[in-house]
């Protein structure tokens, strides 16, 4: 494996720890949200909702520096790809958890929302972890 082909998934595999390490952040912001959501509908009060709101924006920062960190790992993917094909075809999930958290919605709305969120930010953390391992596998292969 050529000097250049070993330094594109280097960078491709610093790219990927660090876009999981953004998705686990969101990860945990987005179950901080669903429990504080949990309390309020369980009748928490005034408290308990400007908590939630609060641990809603967290979440929807959360999101976006997991955006973009996932869009700095595809770039770094196109390089690696460039160099050496990898079997990776599946992009579809770089553009997970377009949620608002800021509009009005009934609790129960709001759950839902960060459900989803959550699902997709978990099924990003599977996909990059596989990803990931390929490139390892790739590295010490060379």
């Amino acid at each position: 494996m050529y000097q250049e082909q070993i330094r594109e998934i280097q960078e491709a595999i610093k790219a990927a720890d660090y876009a999981l390490d953004c998705l686990y952040e969101a990860q945990d912001c987005l179950g901080s949200a669903r429990n504080w959501g949990v309390v309020d509908i369980l009748g928490g009060g005034l408290i308990s909702t400007f908590i939630k709101r609060s641990r809603m924006r967290d979440a929807s920062r959360c999101i976006e520096d997991a955006k973009l960190a996932l869009s700095a790992f595809r770039k770094e993917l196109a390089d690696v790809d460039r160099a050496m094909p990898l079997a990776i075809d599946e992009y579809d999930f770089w553009s997970f958890a377009d949620y608002f958290f800021d509009g009005m919605f009934a609790d129960f709305m709001v759950q839902s929302q960060i459900a989803r969120a959550r699902e997709q930010v978990d099924e990003a953390i599977s996909r990059v972890s596989d990803i990931r391992a390929q490139l390892r596998r790739a590295l010490n292969e060379g």
